[in-house]
């Protein structure tokens, strides 16, 4: 089974304040509108959460995710990542997606998903030349994801990938679109956020 993995546990010290919280122009949190797309598309999702985000975590479980909180979080991305693939050991593949990118379209993640189910190592949308995310990994990276470390996630192993890496060309711009400070929404359509009422 290939799930989604939500990346959750980020620190936010850019955003100025609990950043997955804050609400898109929609009214929905930034980490609900990732999970959501994952949700509607792949039979199971978990996200990864840093400890105390008590309230993030609700709203993942109230989408339809699971929540794990990862104790390490701190350590970085990497960390986080590896957590997630331990906690999903009866998944032959991940595709792992990051809370603050909303914007993928639910095809794009099922291209990806469907390109490893037919035997891709690791699948990576392409838009306009550039790779983005979210990242869809086969059964023969679970060691390899399981054991990353720190802040690298698996930038390191989508390099040295080679041909085994299936780029998928696609029409969707969200895979690049993250959401580091509230200015990065100003350029989108309906492009404004309302804070998280508990935000700095």
């Amino acid at each position: 089974m290939i799930g989604g993995l939500l990346l959750a546990a980020g620190s936010a010290r850019r955003f100025g304040g609990d950043k997955l919280l804050a609400r898109l122009a929609d009214g929905k949190p930034l980490a609900v509108a990732a999970a959501s797309t994952l949700v509607a598309v792949l039979p199971q999702v978990v996200a990864v959460v840093r400890p105390g985000a008590d309230e993030l975590g609700a709203a993942l479980r109230e989408c339809g995710t699971q929540v794990v909180v990862c104790p390490r979080a701190g350590e970085g991305m990497g960390t986080s990542l590896a957590w997630g693939v331990t906690a999903t050991p009866d998944w032959t593949g991940w595709l792992v997606a990051l809370a603050d990118m909303p914007f993928v379209k639910p095809a794009t993640v099922t291209a990806l998903a469907a390109a490893v189910a037919d035997g891709a190592a690791i699948a990576a949308p392409r838009y306009q030349g550039r790779r983005g995310h979210p990242v869809c990994f086969g059964a023969r990276y679970r060691e390899a994801l399981a054991n990353l470390a720190g802040d690298r996630g698996g930038r390191d192993l989508l390099d040295a990938a080679g041909d085994r890496l299936y780029l998928f060309d696609c029409d969707d711009p969200g895979v690049l679109t993250d959401i580091d400070t509230p200015a990065d929404l100003a350029h989108l359509p309906g492009g404004t956020l309302r804070r998280h009422r508990d935000s700095n």
